[in-house]
């Protein structure tokens, strides 16, 4: 029997094109009910957030996730930090890599695991010049007259 899950798969494709991704990181999140109602009716936005150790904690800010309609009373705030949930050892990794100058740690992908839980692909990433950006550009416009014409 085929699956009736949504397939919730949010990306964050301005963050290959800004960013060099160096190193990838898959986590899990403190979510509401309300909040992962929303993200599974595809109300979740990633294009803006960034993430950020408070304490010695790794939290998401500024991901957008829109309130979801039947919930009266306990709404959830659209753009709340949430905590990551990564092992000890990623933390520590992490944080050893920001320490580097130019580098930050992006989400690049929003998804629903196959047993239903919200995961947040982060990435480790170090930023682009106009230079690289122009460079990228010009790969993807080879890559798409390559496979029009070939």
């Amino acid at each position: 029997m085929a699956s009736t899950k949504p397939n919730i798969d949010v990306k964050n494709r301005r963050a290959g094109f800004e960013y060099h991704l160096l190193d990838t990181f898959n986590c899990g999140m403190v979510l509401s009910g309300s909040e992962i109602k929303s993200i599974r009716a595809g109300g979740a936005s990633i294009s803006e957030a960034f993430c950020a150790f408070v304490g010695d904690e790794l939290v998401v800010r500024n991901m957008q996730i829109n309130p979801w309609m039947q919930t009266v009373h306990f709404t959830h705030e659209p753009k709340r930090d949430r905590k990551l949930l990564l092992n000890r050892r990623e933390l520590e990794k992490i944080k050893r890599k920001l320490k580097d100058a130019g580098i930050t740690v992006v989400p690049t992908r929003l998804y629903i695991s196959d047993n239903g839980f919200a995961k947040l692909e982060i990435a480790v990433a170090k930023g682009k010049k106009t230079f690289d950006k122009r460079e990228s550009l010009k790969a993807k416009d080879v890559q798409r007259d390559m496979d029009r014409h070939g």
